[in-house]
Protein backbone atom coordinates (compact mmCIF):
# COMPACT_ATOMS: atom_id res chain seq x y z
CA UNK A 1 0.00 0.00 0.00
CA UNK A 2 1.42 3.42 -0.89
CA UNK A 3 1.84 6.39 1.46
CA UNK A 4 -1.28 8.24 0.27
CA UNK A 5 -3.49 5.18 0.89
CA UNK A 6 -2.04 4.81 4.40
CA UNK A 7 -2.68 8.50 5.14
CA UNK A 8 -6.30 8.29 3.94
CA UNK A 9 -6.89 5.28 6.21
CA UNK A 10 -6.07 7.22 9.37
CA UNK A 11 -8.24 9.29 11.73
CA UNK A 12 -6.75 10.84 14.88
CA UNK A 13 -9.04 12.65 17.27
CA UNK A 14 -9.25 13.83 20.89
CA UNK A 15 -12.23 13.53 23.24
CA UNK A 16 -12.68 16.56 25.48
CA UNK A 17 -15.19 17.66 28.13
CA UNK A 18 -15.75 18.96 31.64
CA UNK A 19 -15.09 16.26 34.32
CA UNK A 20 -17.88 13.66 34.73
CA UNK A 21 -19.58 14.35 31.39
CA UNK A 22 -18.82 10.74 30.38
CA UNK A 23 -15.74 11.21 28.23
CA UNK A 24 -13.82 8.14 29.40
CA UNK A 25 -17.02 6.01 29.24
CA UNK A 26 -17.54 7.11 25.63
CA UNK A 27 -13.91 6.19 24.84
CA UNK A 28 -14.50 2.71 26.30
CA UNK A 29 -17.62 2.16 24.17
CA UNK A 30 -15.88 3.32 20.98
CA UNK A 31 -13.12 0.79 21.72
CA UNK A 32 -15.79 -1.84 22.33
CA UNK A 33 -17.40 -1.18 18.92
CA UNK A 34 -13.96 -1.19 17.32
CA UNK A 35 -13.32 -4.67 18.78
CA UNK A 36 -10.28 -3.35 20.66
CA UNK A 37 -11.63 -4.54 24.03
CA UNK A 38 -14.13 -7.23 24.98
CA UNK A 39 -15.75 -5.63 28.05
CA UNK A 40 -15.93 -1.98 28.99
CA UNK A 41 -14.72 -1.02 32.45
CA UNK A 42 -16.39 1.27 34.93
CA UNK A 43 -14.70 4.59 35.58
CA UNK A 44 -15.91 4.67 39.18
CA UNK A 45 -17.80 1.77 40.74
CA UNK A 46 -17.75 -0.06 44.05
CA UNK A 47 -19.13 -3.28 42.59
CA UNK A 48 -17.16 -3.52 39.36
CA UNK A 49 -13.47 -4.08 39.89
CA UNK A 50 -12.58 -3.64 36.21
CA UNK A 51 -11.45 -0.09 35.52
CA UNK A 52 -11.59 1.99 32.37
CA UNK A 53 -8.91 1.01 29.82
CA UNK A 54 -7.77 4.60 29.42
CA UNK A 55 -7.46 5.23 33.20
CA UNK A 56 -4.40 3.05 33.77
CA UNK A 57 -2.50 5.07 36.41
CA UNK A 58 -3.08 3.95 40.01
CA UNK A 59 -4.10 7.44 41.13
CA UNK A 60 -6.73 7.55 38.34
CA UNK A 61 -8.22 4.27 39.55
CA UNK A 62 -8.42 5.55 43.13
CA UNK A 63 -9.98 8.92 42.31
CA UNK A 64 -12.13 7.84 39.36
CA UNK A 65 -10.88 10.70 37.16
CA UNK A 66 -8.42 10.94 34.28
CA UNK A 67 -5.23 12.80 35.22
CA UNK A 68 -3.20 12.07 32.08
CA UNK A 69 -3.94 11.87 28.39
CA UNK A 70 -3.99 8.28 27.16
CA UNK A 71 -3.69 7.06 23.59
CA UNK A 72 -5.64 4.14 22.16
CA UNK A 73 -5.93 2.74 18.65
CA UNK A 74 -8.35 0.42 16.88
CA UNK A 75 -9.55 -0.44 13.39
CA UNK A 76 -13.11 0.16 12.18
CA UNK A 77 -14.59 0.15 8.64
CA UNK A 78 -11.06 -0.31 7.18
CA UNK A 79 -9.85 2.81 8.98
CA UNK A 80 -7.09 3.02 11.60
CA UNK A 81 -8.48 5.21 14.38
CA UNK A 82 -6.43 6.76 17.20
CA UNK A 83 -8.29 8.19 20.21
CA UNK A 84 -6.66 10.63 22.62
CA UNK A 85 -8.64 10.49 25.88
CA UNK A 86 -7.81 13.70 27.74
CA UNK A 87 -8.20 14.73 31.39
CA UNK A 88 -11.33 16.86 31.91
CA UNK A 89 -10.30 18.34 35.24
CA UNK A 90 -9.20 21.98 34.92
CA UNK A 91 -6.04 21.30 36.94
CA UNK A 92 -4.77 19.17 34.04
CA UNK A 93 -5.84 21.53 31.25
CA UNK A 94 -2.25 22.06 30.07
CA UNK A 95 -1.92 18.36 29.19
CA UNK A 96 -5.18 18.64 27.20
CA UNK A 97 -4.07 21.82 25.37
CA UNK A 98 -0.88 20.08 24.24
CA UNK A 99 -2.78 16.95 23.19
CA UNK A 100 -5.04 19.03 20.94
CA UNK A 101 -1.97 19.85 18.83
CA UNK A 102 -1.67 16.13 18.01
CA UNK A 103 -5.36 15.66 17.06
CA UNK A 104 -6.92 16.39 13.65
CA UNK A 105 -10.47 16.64 14.99
CA UNK A 106 -12.32 16.65 18.31
CA UNK A 107 -15.43 15.13 19.91
CA UNK A 108 -16.87 17.31 22.70
CA UNK A 109 -18.98 15.45 25.28
CA UNK A 110 -21.75 17.40 27.04
CA UNK A 111 -23.85 16.21 29.99
CA UNK A 112 -27.54 16.68 29.12
CA UNK A 113 -28.37 17.75 32.69
CA UNK A 114 -25.46 20.14 33.29
CA UNK A 115 -25.18 21.59 29.78
CA UNK A 116 -22.10 23.57 28.80
CA UNK A 117 -19.63 23.81 31.71
CA UNK A 118 -16.64 26.18 32.19
CA UNK A 119 -13.86 23.71 31.34
CA UNK A 120 -15.62 22.76 28.08
CA UNK A 121 -15.73 26.46 27.14
CA UNK A 122 -11.95 26.85 27.63
CA UNK A 123 -11.09 23.75 25.61
CA UNK A 124 -13.45 24.51 22.73
CA UNK A 125 -12.00 28.04 22.57
CA UNK A 126 -8.60 26.44 21.78
CA UNK A 127 -10.25 24.27 19.07
CA UNK A 128 -11.92 27.31 17.50
CA UNK A 129 -8.66 29.24 17.56
CA UNK A 130 -6.98 26.39 15.66
CA UNK A 131 -9.99 25.80 13.37
CA UNK A 132 -10.17 22.16 14.53
CA UNK A 133 -13.29 20.31 13.27
CA UNK A 134 -15.63 19.59 16.23
CA UNK A 135 -18.42 17.00 16.69
CA UNK A 136 -20.70 17.36 19.75
CA UNK A 137 -22.06 14.32 21.63
CA UNK A 138 -24.85 15.09 24.13
CA UNK A 139 -24.61 12.31 26.71
CA UNK A 140 -26.71 10.74 29.51
CA UNK A 141 -30.09 10.92 27.70
CA UNK A 142 -31.30 8.10 29.98
CA UNK A 143 -31.42 10.77 32.73
CA UNK A 144 -33.60 13.85 32.91
CA UNK A 145 -31.89 16.97 31.62
CA UNK A 146 -32.27 20.22 29.71
CA UNK A 147 -34.57 20.51 26.72
CA UNK A 148 -32.69 19.61 23.50
CA UNK A 149 -33.46 22.93 21.76
CA UNK A 150 -32.34 24.87 24.85
CA UNK A 151 -29.08 22.86 24.88
CA UNK A 152 -28.37 23.64 21.22
CA UNK A 153 -28.90 27.36 21.91
CA UNK A 154 -26.54 27.11 24.90
CA UNK A 155 -23.86 25.35 22.80
CA UNK A 156 -24.06 28.07 20.14
CA UNK A 157 -24.04 30.93 22.69
CA UNK A 158 -21.37 29.64 25.11
CA UNK A 159 -19.09 27.65 22.81
CA UNK A 160 -19.48 29.83 19.71
CA UNK A 161 -20.13 26.74 17.57
CA UNK A 162 -22.43 26.72 14.56
CA UNK A 163 -24.39 23.50 15.22
CA UNK A 164 -26.14 21.04 12.91
CA UNK A 165 -28.04 18.16 14.64
CA UNK A 166 -27.55 14.84 12.80
CA UNK A 167 -29.60 12.82 15.30
CA UNK A 168 -32.51 13.70 17.58
CA UNK A 169 -33.68 12.23 20.88
CA UNK A 170 -37.14 10.73 21.44
CA UNK A 171 -38.02 11.59 25.03
CA UNK A 172 -35.54 11.80 27.92
CA UNK A 173 -34.92 10.20 31.33
CA UNK A 174 -37.54 7.53 32.20
CA UNK A 175 -39.39 8.44 28.96
CA UNK A 176 -36.31 7.99 26.74
CA UNK A 177 -37.32 5.78 23.81
CA UNK A 178 -34.36 6.23 21.47
CA UNK A 179 -32.98 8.50 18.77
CA UNK A 180 -33.79 9.23 15.16
CA UNK A 181 -30.67 9.52 12.98
CA UNK A 182 -31.25 12.19 10.33
CA UNK A 183 -27.83 11.35 8.87
CA UNK A 184 -28.69 7.69 8.21
CA UNK A 185 -32.52 8.09 8.21
CA UNK A 186 -33.10 5.38 10.78
CA UNK A 187 -34.83 4.95 14.12
CA UNK A 188 -32.75 3.48 16.95
CA UNK A 189 -34.87 2.16 19.83
CA UNK A 190 -33.47 2.31 23.35
CA UNK A 191 -33.37 -0.61 25.74
CA UNK A 192 -31.15 -0.19 28.83
CA UNK A 193 -29.21 -3.46 28.42
CA UNK A 194 -26.16 -1.74 27.00
CA UNK A 195 -25.86 -4.05 23.98
CA UNK A 196 -27.89 -2.26 21.30
CA UNK A 197 -28.22 -5.16 18.87
CA UNK A 198 -29.27 -4.79 15.24
CA UNK A 199 -32.92 -5.65 16.14
CA UNK A 200 -33.17 -2.28 17.87
CA UNK A 201 -32.70 -0.38 14.60
CA UNK A 202 -35.44 0.40 12.03
CA UNK A 203 -34.85 2.17 8.73
CA UNK A 204 -37.44 4.96 8.41
CA UNK A 205 -37.10 7.31 5.45
CA UNK A 206 -40.49 8.96 6.06
CA UNK A 207 -41.37 10.06 9.60
CA UNK A 208 -45.11 10.08 8.73
CA UNK A 209 -45.16 6.27 8.72
CA UNK A 210 -47.56 4.71 11.31
CA UNK A 211 -44.66 2.43 12.40
CA UNK A 212 -43.43 5.38 14.48
CA UNK A 213 -46.57 5.39 16.66
CA UNK A 214 -46.33 1.63 17.11
CA UNK A 215 -42.77 1.93 18.38
CA UNK A 216 -42.77 5.08 20.55
CA UNK A 217 -46.45 5.98 21.16
CA UNK A 218 -48.64 8.79 19.75
CA UNK A 219 -47.35 11.65 21.96
CA UNK A 220 -43.61 11.09 21.36
CA UNK A 221 -44.15 10.31 17.65
CA UNK A 222 -45.90 13.67 17.16
CA UNK A 223 -43.22 15.51 19.17
CA UNK A 224 -40.45 13.91 17.10
CA UNK A 225 -42.08 14.93 13.79
CA UNK A 226 -42.53 18.53 14.97
CA UNK A 227 -39.00 18.82 16.38
CA UNK A 228 -37.25 17.26 13.38
CA UNK A 229 -39.24 19.56 11.11
CA UNK A 230 -38.24 22.59 13.21
CA UNK A 231 -34.58 21.51 13.41
CA UNK A 232 -34.40 21.05 9.62
CA UNK A 233 -35.74 24.60 9.15
CA UNK A 234 -33.74 26.42 11.86
CA UNK A 235 -30.30 24.79 11.55
CA UNK A 236 -28.10 24.59 8.43
CA UNK A 237 -27.84 21.42 6.38
CA UNK A 238 -24.74 19.36 6.99
CA UNK A 239 -21.87 20.20 4.63
CA UNK A 240 -18.62 18.27 5.07
CA UNK A 241 -16.36 21.03 3.72
CA UNK A 242 -17.83 23.54 6.19
CA UNK A 243 -17.31 21.01 9.02
CA UNK A 244 -13.69 20.37 7.94
CA UNK A 245 -13.04 24.11 7.94
CA UNK A 246 -14.13 24.18 11.60
CA UNK A 247 -17.26 26.26 10.82
CA UNK A 248 -20.01 23.66 11.37
CA UNK A 249 -20.40 21.16 14.24
CA UNK A 250 -22.61 18.07 13.89
CA UNK A 251 -24.53 17.13 17.06
CA UNK A 252 -25.42 13.60 18.21
CA UNK A 253 -27.51 12.42 21.17
CA UNK A 254 -27.06 9.20 23.19
CA UNK A 255 -26.12 7.45 26.41
CA UNK A 256 -22.52 6.22 26.46
CA UNK A 257 -23.05 4.19 29.64
CA UNK A 258 -25.83 2.22 27.91
CA UNK A 259 -23.86 1.99 24.65
CA UNK A 260 -26.62 3.94 22.95
CA UNK A 261 -26.10 6.40 20.09
CA UNK A 262 -22.37 5.57 20.10
CA UNK A 263 -22.48 3.40 16.96
CA UNK A 264 -24.29 6.19 15.03
CA UNK A 265 -21.63 8.67 16.19
CA UNK A 266 -18.81 6.32 15.14
CA UNK A 267 -20.37 5.51 11.75
CA UNK A 268 -20.75 9.19 10.92
CA UNK A 269 -17.31 10.08 12.32
CA UNK A 270 -15.56 7.52 10.08
CA UNK A 271 -17.28 9.02 7.02
CA UNK A 272 -16.78 12.74 7.70
CA UNK A 273 -13.71 13.17 9.97
CA UNK A 274 -10.54 14.52 8.33
CA UNK A 275 -7.53 12.35 7.50
CA UNK A 276 -4.16 13.64 8.85
CA UNK A 277 -3.80 17.39 8.29
CA UNK A 278 -0.83 19.67 7.52
CA UNK A 279 1.16 21.06 10.46
CA UNK A 280 2.95 24.40 10.84
CA UNK A 281 6.63 24.70 11.79
CA UNK A 282 8.86 27.70 12.45
CA UNK A 283 10.12 27.54 8.85
CA UNK A 284 7.28 26.15 6.69
CA UNK A 285 4.06 24.09 6.54
CA UNK A 286 4.57 20.30 6.52
CA UNK A 287 2.13 18.28 4.38
CA UNK A 288 1.40 14.63 5.41
CA UNK A 289 2.13 13.23 1.93
CA UNK A 290 5.75 14.47 1.92
CA UNK A 291 8.17 11.56 1.51
CA UNK A 292 10.52 12.52 4.34
CA UNK A 293 9.57 11.71 7.93
CA UNK A 294 8.75 14.45 10.46
CA UNK A 295 7.08 14.26 13.87
CA UNK A 296 6.91 16.00 17.24
CA UNK A 297 6.73 15.03 20.92
CA UNK A 298 3.48 16.25 22.52
CA UNK A 299 3.63 14.24 25.75
CA UNK A 300 6.14 12.40 27.91
CA UNK A 301 5.11 9.80 30.45
CA UNK A 302 7.53 8.49 33.06
CA UNK A 303 6.98 5.06 34.65
CA UNK A 304 4.21 3.92 32.33
CA UNK A 305 5.27 0.52 33.70
CA UNK A 306 6.69 1.16 37.23
CA UNK A 307 8.44 -2.25 37.27
CA UNK A 308 10.74 -1.17 34.41
CA UNK A 309 11.06 2.55 35.24
CA UNK A 310 10.51 3.26 31.54
CA UNK A 311 9.96 6.73 30.16
CA UNK A 312 8.03 7.09 26.93
CA UNK A 313 7.79 10.05 24.56
CA UNK A 314 4.50 10.20 22.63
CA UNK A 315 5.22 11.28 19.05
CA UNK A 316 2.66 12.45 16.48
CA UNK A 317 3.83 11.53 12.97
CA UNK A 318 3.25 14.46 10.60
CA UNK A 319 4.74 13.31 7.29
CA UNK A 320 6.57 10.43 5.59
CA UNK A 321 7.12 6.96 7.03
CA UNK A 322 8.69 6.24 10.42
CA UNK A 323 10.88 3.11 10.32
CA UNK A 324 12.18 1.08 13.22
CA UNK A 325 15.98 1.10 13.68
CA UNK A 326 16.50 4.01 11.27
CA UNK A 327 18.48 7.08 12.40
CA UNK A 328 16.51 10.34 12.79
CA UNK A 329 17.61 13.89 13.48
CA UNK A 330 16.70 15.40 16.88
CA UNK A 331 16.53 19.10 15.93
CA UNK A 332 16.94 20.68 19.40
CA UNK A 333 19.95 18.56 20.36
CA UNK A 334 21.25 18.42 16.78
CA UNK A 335 22.07 14.72 17.02
CA UNK A 336 21.06 11.42 15.43
CA UNK A 337 18.91 8.92 17.36
CA UNK A 338 17.82 5.39 16.52
CA UNK A 339 14.80 3.59 18.02
CA UNK A 340 14.83 -0.20 18.26
CA UNK A 341 11.38 -0.72 19.82
CA UNK A 342 8.87 1.99 18.85
CA UNK A 343 5.41 1.09 20.15
CA UNK A 344 1.72 1.47 19.35
CA UNK A 345 -0.70 1.90 22.26
CA UNK A 346 -3.78 0.54 23.88
CA UNK A 347 -3.56 2.75 26.99
CA UNK A 348 -0.81 1.07 29.11
CA UNK A 349 -0.58 -1.97 26.77
CA UNK A 350 2.05 -1.62 24.06
CA UNK A 351 3.09 -3.50 20.92
CA UNK A 352 6.30 -2.99 18.90
CA UNK A 353 5.85 -1.71 15.34
CA UNK A 354 8.13 -1.64 12.26
CA UNK A 355 6.48 1.17 10.25
CA UNK A 356 4.21 4.09 11.12
CA UNK A 357 2.48 6.68 8.97
CA UNK A 358 1.15 10.27 9.27
CA UNK A 359 -1.64 10.48 11.84
CA UNK A 360 -0.20 7.65 13.96
CA UNK A 361 0.81 8.22 17.57
CA UNK A 362 3.85 6.17 18.53
CA UNK A 363 5.77 5.74 21.76
CA UNK A 364 9.56 6.02 21.81
CA UNK A 365 11.53 4.78 24.81
CA UNK A 366 13.47 7.73 26.13
CA UNK A 367 16.52 7.91 28.36
CA UNK A 368 16.17 11.66 28.87
CA UNK A 369 16.74 13.00 25.34
CA UNK A 370 13.24 14.37 24.81
CA UNK A 371 11.30 17.36 26.05
CA UNK A 372 7.74 18.29 25.14
CA UNK A 373 7.71 20.07 21.78
CA UNK A 374 10.86 18.36 20.41
CA UNK A 375 10.93 17.68 16.67
CA UNK A 376 12.32 14.64 14.79
CA UNK A 377 13.16 14.83 11.07
CA UNK A 378 15.34 13.13 8.46
CA UNK A 379 17.86 15.98 8.66
CA UNK A 380 15.89 19.18 8.09
CA UNK A 381 16.27 21.77 10.86
CA UNK A 382 12.77 22.84 11.98
CA UNK A 383 10.47 22.94 15.02
CA UNK A 384 6.71 22.35 15.11
CA UNK A 385 4.76 25.22 16.65
CA UNK A 386 1.96 25.51 19.18
CA UNK A 387 3.37 23.72 22.25
CA UNK A 388 3.64 26.42 24.94
CA UNK A 389 3.91 26.13 28.71
CA UNK A 390 1.45 28.49 30.38
CA UNK A 391 2.23 30.78 33.28
CA UNK A 392 1.31 28.83 36.46
CA UNK A 393 -1.33 30.13 38.86
CA UNK A 394 -0.33 28.26 42.03
CA UNK A 395 3.07 28.05 43.67
CA UNK A 396 4.65 26.04 46.48
CA UNK A 397 8.18 25.39 47.69
CA UNK A 398 9.07 21.71 47.44
CA UNK A 399 11.26 20.26 50.21
CA UNK A 400 12.80 16.84 50.72
CA UNK A 401 10.97 14.99 53.54
CA UNK A 402 13.55 12.16 53.63
CA UNK A 403 17.25 13.20 53.36
CA UNK A 404 18.24 9.58 52.62
CA UNK A 405 16.26 9.70 49.39
CA UNK A 406 17.58 12.97 47.91
CA UNK A 407 18.81 11.33 44.72
CA UNK A 408 15.41 9.67 44.09
CA UNK A 409 13.58 12.92 44.81
CA UNK A 410 15.65 14.99 42.37
CA UNK A 411 15.40 12.32 39.68
CA UNK A 412 11.62 12.11 40.21
CA UNK A 413 11.11 15.89 40.07
CA UNK A 414 13.30 16.11 36.98
CA UNK A 415 11.34 13.44 35.10
CA UNK A 416 7.88 14.62 36.18
CA UNK A 417 8.68 18.18 35.10
CA UNK A 418 9.77 16.87 31.67
CA UNK A 419 6.29 15.34 31.39
CA UNK A 420 4.84 18.83 31.70
CA UNK A 421 2.69 18.01 34.76
CA UNK A 422 4.02 21.20 36.39
CA UNK A 423 6.91 23.65 36.09
CA UNK A 424 10.03 23.94 38.18
CA UNK A 425 11.61 27.29 39.05
CA UNK A 426 14.81 27.75 41.04
CA UNK A 427 15.24 31.04 42.95
CA UNK A 428 18.45 32.87 42.06
CA UNK A 429 19.09 34.29 45.54
CA UNK A 430 18.75 31.11 47.65
CA UNK A 431 18.45 28.14 45.24
CA UNK A 432 15.08 27.04 46.66
CA UNK A 433 12.95 25.01 44.29
CA UNK A 434 9.42 26.15 43.47
CA UNK A 435 6.76 24.00 41.79
CA UNK A 436 4.28 26.04 39.75
CA UNK A 437 1.01 24.46 38.57
CA UNK A 438 -2.25 25.43 36.89
CA UNK A 439 -4.31 23.76 39.66
CA UNK A 440 -3.96 22.45 43.23
CA UNK A 441 -4.71 18.81 42.35
CA UNK A 442 -1.37 18.62 40.53
CA UNK A 443 0.45 18.81 43.89
CA UNK A 444 -1.33 15.66 45.12
CA UNK A 445 -0.44 13.84 41.88
CA UNK A 446 3.25 14.86 42.13
CA UNK A 447 3.47 13.83 45.80
CA UNK A 448 1.72 10.52 45.12
CA UNK A 449 3.85 9.66 42.09
CA UNK A 450 7.13 10.64 43.80
CA UNK A 451 6.30 8.28 46.64
CA UNK A 452 4.91 5.35 44.64
CA UNK A 453 7.08 5.51 41.52
CA UNK A 454 10.40 6.86 42.86
CA UNK A 455 10.32 5.91 46.56
CA UNK A 456 10.86 9.58 47.51
CA UNK A 457 8.80 11.75 49.83
CA UNK A 458 8.33 15.50 49.69
CA UNK A 459 6.52 18.20 51.61
CA UNK A 460 5.29 21.56 50.40
CA UNK A 461 5.54 25.03 51.90
CA UNK A 462 3.05 27.74 50.92
CA UNK A 463 4.24 30.59 48.73
CA UNK A 464 2.19 33.63 47.80
CA UNK A 465 2.88 34.70 44.23
CA UNK A 466 0.64 36.25 41.59
CA UNK A 467 2.39 35.02 38.41
CA UNK A 468 5.61 33.67 36.98
CA UNK A 469 6.53 35.38 33.69
CA UNK A 470 9.38 34.73 31.33
CA UNK A 471 11.33 37.88 30.53
CA UNK A 472 13.48 38.88 27.57
CA UNK A 473 14.92 42.02 26.02
CA UNK A 474 16.86 43.08 22.94
CA UNK A 475 18.79 45.44 25.22
CA UNK A 476 21.10 43.08 27.14
CA UNK A 477 22.34 45.85 29.44
CA UNK A 478 18.77 46.74 30.44
CA UNK A 479 18.03 43.05 31.09
CA UNK A 480 21.12 42.74 33.29
CA UNK A 481 20.14 45.85 35.28
CA UNK A 482 16.54 44.62 35.72
CA UNK A 483 17.73 41.20 36.96
CA UNK A 484 20.16 42.82 39.37
CA UNK A 485 17.50 45.16 40.82
CA UNK A 486 14.87 42.42 41.08
CA UNK A 487 17.23 39.67 42.23
CA UNK A 488 14.96 38.69 45.15
CA UNK A 489 12.16 37.90 42.69
CA UNK A 490 14.25 36.32 39.93
CA UNK A 491 14.34 32.60 39.14
CA UNK A 492 15.31 30.24 36.34
CA UNK A 493 13.09 27.60 34.75
CA UNK A 494 14.26 24.08 33.93
CA UNK A 495 15.74 25.30 30.61
CA UNK A 496 17.73 28.06 32.36
CA UNK A 497 15.49 30.87 31.03
CA UNK A 498 14.93 34.00 33.10
CA UNK A 499 11.67 34.06 35.05
CA UNK A 500 10.27 36.96 37.08
CA UNK A 501 8.14 35.97 40.10
CA UNK A 502 5.50 38.70 40.48
CA UNK A 503 4.12 38.98 44.01
CA UNK A 504 0.99 40.89 42.94
CA UNK A 505 -0.80 42.15 39.85
CA UNK A 506 0.03 45.70 40.95
CA UNK A 507 3.81 44.98 41.15
CA UNK A 508 3.75 43.41 37.71
CA UNK A 509 1.81 46.31 36.17
CA UNK A 510 4.15 48.88 37.75
CA UNK A 511 7.28 47.10 36.48
CA UNK A 512 5.83 46.75 32.98
CA UNK A 513 5.31 50.53 32.90
CA UNK A 514 8.71 51.36 34.45
CA UNK A 515 10.69 48.94 32.25
CA UNK A 516 9.37 49.31 28.67
CA UNK A 517 12.54 47.71 27.27
CA UNK A 518 11.77 44.43 29.10
CA UNK A 519 9.24 42.05 27.54
CA UNK A 520 7.07 39.97 29.90
CA UNK A 521 5.78 36.67 28.42
CA UNK A 522 2.93 34.62 29.89
CA UNK A 523 3.71 31.48 27.87
CA UNK A 524 7.14 29.96 27.31
CA UNK A 525 6.75 30.00 23.52
CA UNK A 526 8.06 33.42 22.50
Amino acid sequence: MNLLDEINKRRTFAIISHPDAGKTTLTEKLLLFGGAIQTAGAVKSNKIKKHATSDFMEIERQRGISVATSVMGFEYNDLKISILDTPGHQDFAEDTFRTLTAADSVIVVIDVAKGVEPQTEKLVKVCRMRKTPVIVFINKLDRDGKDSMTLLDEIEAKLGLNVCPLSWNIGMGPEFKGIYSMYEQKLCLFSPHGKQSEEDVLTITDLNTPILEEQVGNKLAEELREEVDLVSTVYPEFDRDTYLAGDLSPVFFGSALNNFGVKELLECFTQIAPPPLARETDTRVVEPQEEKFTGFVFKIHANIDPRHRDRIAFVRICSGVFERNKYYHHTRQNKKLRFSNPTAFMASKKSVIDFSYPGDIIGLYDSGNFKIGDTLTEGEQMSFKGMPSFSPEQFRYIENANPLKSKQLYKGIDQLMDEGVAQLFTRINNGRRIIGTVGALQYDVIQYRLEHEYGASCRYEPLSLHKACWISSEDQEALKTFKSRQQRLMAEDKEGRDVFLAESAFTLQMLQQQSPEIEFHFTSEF
